[in-house]
Protein backbone atom coordinates (compact mmCIF):
# COMPACT_ATOMS: atom_id res chain seq x y z
CA UNK A 1 0.00 0.00 0.00
CA UNK A 2 1.00 3.80 -0.59
CA UNK A 3 2.13 5.23 2.53
CA UNK A 4 -0.01 8.55 1.09
CA UNK A 5 -2.84 5.99 -0.16
CA UNK A 6 -5.88 4.69 2.13
CA UNK A 7 -9.08 4.36 2.83
CA UNK A 8 -10.85 6.17 5.87
CA UNK A 9 -14.76 5.43 6.79
CA UNK A 10 -16.30 8.12 8.66
CA UNK A 11 -19.30 8.37 10.45
CA UNK A 12 -22.10 9.75 12.23
CA UNK A 13 -24.60 12.45 11.82
CA UNK A 14 -28.05 13.33 12.41
CA UNK A 15 -27.52 17.43 13.17
CA UNK A 16 -25.27 20.17 12.74
CA UNK A 17 -23.29 18.96 16.04
CA UNK A 18 -22.24 15.80 14.37
CA UNK A 19 -22.01 16.51 10.20
CA UNK A 20 -19.43 20.00 10.25
CA UNK A 21 -17.01 17.67 12.82
CA UNK A 22 -16.90 15.06 10.49
CA UNK A 23 -16.46 17.00 7.38
CA UNK A 24 -13.41 18.96 8.89
CA UNK A 25 -11.86 16.05 9.78
CA UNK A 26 -12.43 14.91 6.20
CA UNK A 27 -11.17 18.45 4.81
CA UNK A 28 -8.44 17.76 6.97
CA UNK A 29 -7.31 14.48 5.59
CA UNK A 30 -7.86 15.37 2.10
CA UNK A 31 -5.53 18.32 2.80
CA UNK A 32 -2.42 16.33 4.44
CA UNK A 33 -3.06 13.40 2.38
CA UNK A 34 -4.10 13.55 -1.14
CA UNK A 35 -5.12 10.24 -2.10
CA UNK A 36 -6.59 9.18 0.90
CA UNK A 37 -10.43 7.62 -0.48
CA UNK A 38 -12.69 8.52 2.31
CA UNK A 39 -16.66 7.87 2.14
CA UNK A 40 -19.35 8.80 4.67
CA UNK A 41 -22.19 6.61 6.24
CA UNK A 42 -24.83 8.25 8.09
CA UNK A 43 -28.77 7.93 8.65
CA UNK A 44 -31.14 7.99 5.94
CA UNK A 45 -33.30 11.06 5.97
CA UNK A 46 -31.05 13.26 7.99
CA UNK A 47 -28.91 15.82 6.95
CA UNK A 48 -25.60 14.62 6.85
CA UNK A 49 -27.57 12.72 3.69
CA UNK A 50 -27.66 16.56 1.99
CA UNK A 51 -25.12 17.92 3.82
CA UNK A 52 -21.92 15.74 3.11
CA UNK A 53 -22.16 15.84 -0.66
CA UNK A 54 -22.36 19.48 -0.55
CA UNK A 55 -19.04 19.70 0.96
CA UNK A 56 -17.73 17.27 -1.83
CA UNK A 57 -17.86 13.61 -0.16
CA UNK A 58 -19.21 10.02 -1.05
CA UNK A 59 -22.07 8.96 1.55
CA UNK A 60 -24.36 5.57 2.05
CA UNK A 61 -27.13 5.48 4.45
CA UNK A 62 -28.30 3.64 6.58
CA UNK A 63 -32.33 2.67 7.93
CA UNK A 64 -31.47 3.53 11.39
CA UNK A 65 -33.70 5.55 13.61
CA UNK A 66 -33.01 6.67 17.47
CA UNK A 67 -33.58 4.63 20.30
CA UNK A 68 -37.70 5.38 21.14
CA UNK A 69 -37.53 6.87 25.03
CA UNK A 70 -40.76 4.90 26.04
CA UNK A 71 -41.83 1.37 25.05
CA UNK A 72 -44.16 1.83 22.08
CA UNK A 73 -44.80 0.30 18.43
CA UNK A 74 -41.69 2.36 17.81
CA UNK A 75 -39.75 -0.72 19.24
CA UNK A 76 -40.65 -2.98 16.98
CA UNK A 77 -39.45 -0.65 14.03
CA UNK A 78 -36.46 0.43 15.56
CA UNK A 79 -35.62 -3.18 16.18
CA UNK A 80 -36.12 -4.09 12.54
CA UNK A 81 -34.10 -1.01 11.10
CA UNK A 82 -31.31 -2.13 13.52
CA UNK A 83 -31.01 -5.55 12.27
CA UNK A 84 -31.00 -4.03 8.74
CA UNK A 85 -28.20 -1.04 9.61
CA UNK A 86 -26.38 -3.96 10.98
CA UNK A 87 -26.53 -5.96 7.86
CA UNK A 88 -25.99 -3.17 5.47
CA UNK A 89 -22.99 -1.91 7.32
CA UNK A 90 -21.24 -5.22 7.33
CA UNK A 91 -21.91 -4.96 3.21
CA UNK A 92 -20.12 -1.36 3.00
CA UNK A 93 -17.10 -2.62 5.18
CA UNK A 94 -16.80 -5.38 2.94
CA UNK A 95 -16.91 -3.27 0.11
CA UNK A 96 -14.90 -0.02 0.54
CA UNK A 97 -12.55 -2.02 2.86
CA UNK A 98 -11.74 0.93 4.85
CA UNK A 99 -8.09 0.85 6.80
CA UNK A 100 -9.51 3.00 9.38
CA UNK A 101 -13.26 3.92 10.50
CA UNK A 102 -14.07 7.36 12.37
CA UNK A 103 -17.07 7.74 14.46
CA UNK A 104 -18.02 11.14 15.57
CA UNK A 105 -21.57 10.09 17.01
CA UNK A 106 -25.29 9.60 15.86
CA UNK A 107 -27.53 7.30 14.91
CA UNK A 108 -25.31 5.49 12.00
CA UNK A 109 -22.14 5.21 14.03
CA UNK A 110 -22.71 2.19 16.16
CA UNK A 111 -23.61 -0.25 13.16
CA UNK A 112 -20.71 1.39 11.30
CA UNK A 113 -18.12 1.17 14.10
CA UNK A 114 -19.19 -2.04 14.95
CA UNK A 115 -18.98 -3.65 11.97
CA UNK A 116 -15.56 -2.36 10.80
CA UNK A 117 -14.55 -3.52 14.44
CA UNK A 118 -15.75 -6.55 13.99
CA UNK A 119 -13.67 -7.18 10.31
CA UNK A 120 -10.58 -5.84 12.40
CA UNK A 121 -10.51 -2.34 11.20
CA UNK A 122 -8.95 0.29 14.00
CA UNK A 123 -11.32 2.61 15.16
CA UNK A 124 -11.32 6.19 16.37
CA UNK A 125 -14.10 8.11 18.10
CA UNK A 126 -14.64 11.58 18.49
CA UNK A 127 -16.81 13.15 21.33
CA UNK A 128 -17.80 16.24 20.98
CA UNK A 129 -19.55 16.52 24.42
CA UNK A 130 -18.34 17.10 28.01
CA UNK A 131 -21.39 13.89 28.47
CA UNK A 132 -20.70 11.57 26.19
CA UNK A 133 -24.05 9.71 24.25
CA UNK A 134 -25.42 6.43 24.47
CA UNK A 135 -23.33 5.70 21.05
CA UNK A 136 -20.20 6.46 22.17
CA UNK A 137 -20.20 4.53 25.36
CA UNK A 138 -21.33 1.56 24.03
CA UNK A 139 -18.59 1.89 21.35
CA UNK A 140 -15.71 3.20 23.68
CA UNK A 141 -14.59 -0.95 24.38
CA UNK A 142 -14.13 -1.30 20.34
CA UNK A 143 -12.04 1.24 19.54
CA UNK A 144 -8.55 2.66 19.87
CA UNK A 145 -8.24 6.24 20.23
CA UNK A 146 -10.81 8.35 21.34
CA UNK A 147 -10.50 12.42 21.09
CA UNK A 148 -12.13 14.31 23.19
CA UNK A 149 -13.03 18.54 23.89
CA UNK A 150 -13.22 18.31 27.85
CA UNK A 151 -11.13 17.83 30.68
CA UNK A 152 -12.15 14.45 33.09
CA UNK A 153 -13.49 12.21 30.56
CA UNK A 154 -12.23 9.35 31.99
CA UNK A 155 -15.09 9.02 33.80
CA UNK A 156 -16.30 7.71 30.96
CA UNK A 157 -13.74 5.95 28.82
CA UNK A 158 -10.61 4.41 29.35
CA UNK A 159 -7.82 6.56 30.04
CA UNK A 160 -5.23 5.18 28.11
CA UNK A 161 -7.39 5.92 25.02
CA UNK A 162 -8.07 9.29 25.39
CA UNK A 163 -6.78 12.26 24.16
CA UNK A 164 -7.91 15.73 24.64
CA UNK A 165 -7.95 17.60 20.84
CA UNK A 166 -11.25 20.06 21.23
CA UNK A 167 -13.85 19.65 18.75
CA UNK A 168 -12.65 20.23 14.71
CA UNK A 169 -14.44 23.43 13.37
CA UNK A 170 -15.21 25.17 10.54
CA UNK A 171 -11.96 26.90 9.02
CA UNK A 172 -13.91 30.33 8.00
CA UNK A 173 -14.54 31.50 11.30
CA UNK A 174 -10.56 32.01 12.28
CA UNK A 175 -9.53 35.64 12.07
CA UNK A 176 -13.09 37.02 11.85
CA UNK A 177 -12.00 40.45 13.29
CA UNK A 178 -11.01 41.84 9.81
CA UNK A 179 -14.27 40.93 8.39
CA UNK A 180 -16.54 43.23 10.48
CA UNK A 181 -17.30 45.42 7.68
CA UNK A 182 -17.92 42.95 5.09
CA UNK A 183 -20.48 41.79 8.23
CA UNK A 184 -21.83 44.75 8.37
CA UNK A 185 -22.80 45.61 4.94
CA UNK A 186 -24.34 41.61 4.15
CA UNK A 187 -26.51 42.06 7.23
CA UNK A 188 -27.35 45.40 7.18
CA UNK A 189 -26.18 46.78 9.95
CA UNK A 190 -25.38 50.09 11.24
CA UNK A 191 -21.70 50.12 12.92
CA UNK A 192 -22.13 52.44 15.70
CA UNK A 193 -25.36 50.16 16.88
CA UNK A 194 -24.69 46.92 18.88
CA UNK A 195 -25.76 44.02 17.76
CA UNK A 196 -26.96 40.60 19.41
CA UNK A 197 -26.60 37.37 17.26
CA UNK A 198 -29.27 34.69 17.86
CA UNK A 199 -29.07 30.93 16.55
CA UNK A 200 -30.82 27.62 17.89
CA UNK A 201 -28.52 25.41 16.53
CA UNK A 202 -29.09 24.22 12.77
CA UNK A 203 -32.82 22.79 13.20
CA UNK A 204 -33.61 26.10 15.08
CA UNK A 205 -34.76 26.52 18.81
CA UNK A 206 -38.80 26.86 19.73
CA UNK A 207 -37.88 28.67 23.06
CA UNK A 208 -35.29 30.78 22.09
CA UNK A 209 -37.23 31.95 18.64
CA UNK A 210 -40.49 32.05 21.00
CA UNK A 211 -38.10 34.19 23.81
CA UNK A 212 -37.03 36.75 20.59
CA UNK A 213 -40.00 37.26 19.60
CA UNK A 214 -41.95 38.41 22.65
CA UNK A 215 -38.82 40.28 23.12
CA UNK A 216 -38.62 42.48 19.45
CA UNK A 217 -40.07 46.06 20.57
CA UNK A 218 -37.40 46.03 23.62
CA UNK A 219 -34.11 45.65 21.35
CA UNK A 220 -35.67 48.13 18.95
CA UNK A 221 -36.14 50.44 22.09
CA UNK A 222 -32.59 49.50 23.15
CA UNK A 223 -31.29 50.79 19.83
CA UNK A 224 -30.01 47.11 19.81
CA UNK A 225 -29.85 45.51 16.32
CA UNK A 226 -30.84 41.96 16.07
CA UNK A 227 -29.26 38.91 13.42
CA UNK A 228 -32.07 35.78 14.06
CA UNK A 229 -31.26 32.25 12.59
CA UNK A 230 -34.49 30.89 13.63
CA UNK A 231 -34.36 27.28 11.87
CA UNK A 232 -36.71 26.15 9.35
CA UNK A 233 -39.51 25.78 11.65
CA UNK A 234 -39.73 29.12 12.94
CA UNK A 235 -39.04 31.41 9.71
CA UNK A 236 -42.95 31.84 8.62
CA UNK A 237 -44.11 32.90 11.93
CA UNK A 238 -40.91 35.49 12.51
CA UNK A 239 -41.40 36.97 8.93
CA UNK A 240 -45.26 37.52 10.38
CA UNK A 241 -43.82 39.27 12.76
CA UNK A 242 -41.46 41.57 11.60
CA UNK A 243 -42.99 41.97 8.22
CA UNK A 244 -42.27 40.86 4.92
CA UNK A 245 -39.84 44.07 4.01
CA UNK A 246 -35.88 44.37 4.98
CA UNK A 247 -35.74 46.61 8.22
CA UNK A 248 -32.94 48.18 9.07
CA UNK A 249 -31.10 47.00 12.24
CA UNK A 250 -33.22 43.58 12.48
CA UNK A 251 -31.79 40.55 10.13
CA UNK A 252 -33.88 37.07 9.96
CA UNK A 253 -33.61 33.80 7.96
CA UNK A 254 -34.06 30.30 8.56
CA UNK A 255 -30.45 29.43 8.19
CA UNK A 256 -27.13 31.56 8.25
CA UNK A 257 -24.69 30.22 5.27
CA UNK A 258 -22.06 32.99 6.26
CA UNK A 259 -21.72 32.22 9.52
CA UNK A 260 -18.54 33.57 9.66
CA UNK A 261 -19.90 37.09 8.95
CA UNK A 262 -22.88 36.69 11.68
CA UNK A 263 -19.73 36.37 14.42
CA UNK A 264 -17.92 38.87 12.95
CA UNK A 265 -20.78 41.45 12.92
CA UNK A 266 -22.08 40.08 16.84
CA UNK A 267 -21.63 41.91 20.08
CA UNK A 268 -23.07 39.56 21.85
CA UNK A 269 -24.32 36.11 20.70
CA UNK A 270 -27.28 33.80 22.48
CA UNK A 271 -26.91 30.24 21.43
CA UNK A 272 -27.78 26.74 22.01
CA UNK A 273 -25.01 25.01 23.69
CA UNK A 274 -23.96 22.09 21.49
CA UNK A 275 -20.43 21.08 21.92
CA UNK A 276 -19.37 21.93 18.52
CA UNK A 277 -20.90 25.66 18.72
CA UNK A 278 -19.06 26.18 21.56
CA UNK A 279 -15.83 25.06 20.53
CA UNK A 280 -16.54 27.58 17.51
CA UNK A 281 -17.30 30.22 19.95
CA UNK A 282 -14.09 29.78 22.29
CA UNK A 283 -12.11 30.78 18.53
CA UNK A 284 -14.63 33.60 17.90
CA UNK A 285 -14.08 34.74 21.60
CA UNK A 286 -17.40 36.96 21.82
CA UNK A 287 -19.36 37.43 24.94
CA UNK A 288 -22.32 34.70 25.10
CA UNK A 289 -25.24 33.52 26.87
CA UNK A 290 -26.15 29.84 26.19
CA UNK A 291 -29.64 28.53 26.30
CA UNK A 292 -29.09 24.75 26.88
CA UNK A 293 -31.68 22.55 24.87
CA UNK A 294 -33.39 20.25 27.60
CA UNK A 295 -34.44 17.86 24.81
CA UNK A 296 -31.11 15.92 24.25
CA UNK A 297 -30.17 13.21 25.96
CA UNK A 298 -28.58 13.01 29.60
CA UNK A 299 -29.20 16.77 29.60
CA UNK A 300 -25.46 17.20 28.37
CA UNK A 301 -25.97 20.85 26.67
CA UNK A 302 -26.55 22.00 29.98
CA UNK A 303 -23.09 20.16 31.25
CA UNK A 304 -21.50 21.88 28.16
CA UNK A 305 -22.46 25.22 28.78
CA UNK A 306 -21.68 25.13 32.44
CA UNK A 307 -17.94 23.73 32.10
CA UNK A 308 -17.74 27.56 30.84
CA UNK A 309 -19.88 29.10 32.93
CA UNK A 310 -18.06 27.91 35.92
CA UNK A 311 -15.15 29.85 34.24
CA UNK A 312 -16.37 32.93 34.36
CA UNK A 313 -16.56 32.34 30.15
CA UNK A 314 -20.03 32.35 29.33
CA UNK A 315 -23.54 33.58 31.26
CA UNK A 316 -26.42 30.62 30.72
CA UNK A 317 -30.29 31.05 30.63
CA UNK A 318 -32.19 27.93 31.53
CA UNK A 319 -34.41 26.61 28.72
CA UNK A 320 -37.83 26.99 31.52
CA UNK A 321 -36.92 30.65 32.39
CA UNK A 322 -35.81 31.95 28.73
CA UNK A 323 -39.38 33.35 27.77
CA UNK A 324 -39.51 35.58 31.13
CA UNK A 325 -35.61 36.49 31.14
CA UNK A 326 -33.20 35.76 28.02
CA UNK A 327 -34.06 39.04 26.33
CA UNK A 328 -33.49 41.20 29.75
CA UNK A 329 -30.13 39.39 30.34
CA UNK A 330 -29.14 40.20 26.55
CA UNK A 331 -29.77 43.72 26.68
CA UNK A 332 -28.31 43.82 30.20
CA UNK A 333 -25.21 42.20 28.77
CA UNK A 334 -24.82 44.74 25.73
CA UNK A 335 -24.69 47.64 28.32
CA UNK A 336 -22.25 45.82 30.55
CA UNK A 337 -18.75 46.57 29.14
CA UNK A 338 -17.09 45.36 31.48
CA UNK A 339 -18.76 41.86 32.13
CA UNK A 340 -18.29 41.39 28.37
CA UNK A 341 -14.95 42.09 28.11
CA UNK A 342 -13.86 39.85 31.21
CA UNK A 343 -16.87 37.22 29.48
CA UNK A 344 -14.27 37.78 26.11
CA UNK A 345 -11.02 37.20 28.13
CA UNK A 346 -11.93 34.17 29.36
CA UNK A 347 -14.11 32.38 26.89
CA UNK A 348 -10.74 32.87 24.33
CA UNK A 349 -8.71 31.03 26.79
CA UNK A 350 -10.46 28.09 26.16
CA UNK A 351 -9.37 27.62 22.45
CA UNK A 352 -8.74 24.27 20.57
CA UNK A 353 -7.50 25.83 17.15
CA UNK A 354 -5.88 22.74 15.22
CA UNK A 355 -8.40 19.80 16.66
CA UNK A 356 -9.21 18.43 12.78
CA UNK A 357 -5.05 18.29 12.09
CA UNK A 358 -4.30 16.81 15.27
CA UNK A 359 -7.52 13.78 14.93
CA UNK A 360 -6.29 13.55 11.05
CA UNK A 361 -2.67 12.71 12.56
CA UNK A 362 -4.09 10.10 14.79
CA UNK A 363 -6.46 8.60 12.00
CA UNK A 364 -3.13 8.59 9.79
CA UNK A 365 -0.93 6.89 12.90
CA UNK A 366 -3.66 4.44 12.88
CA UNK A 367 -3.77 2.95 9.16
CA UNK A 368 0.09 2.29 10.04
CA UNK A 369 0.31 1.16 13.69
CA UNK A 370 1.35 -1.99 14.17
Amino acid sequence: MDEKKFKVLISGGGTGGHIFPAVSIANALRAKYPSVEILFVGAEGRMEMEKVPAAGYNIMGLPIMGMPRKLSLKWFKFVVEVIKSNKKAKKIIADFRPNVAVGVGGYASYPALNAASKAGVPCLLQEQNSYPGVVNKKLAGKVRKICVAYDNMERFFPAEKIMKTGNPVRQDICNIAAKRSEALEFFGMEADKPIVLVVGGSLGAKTINESIAGGLQKFADAGVQLIWQTGKGYIETARGLVGKEPRKGLYVNDFIYKMDLAFAAADVIVSRAGASTISELCIVGKPVIFVPSPNVAEDHQTKNAMALVDKDAALMVKDVEARNTLVDTALNLVSNMSLRESLLQNIKKLELLDAANVIAEEVYKLVYEK
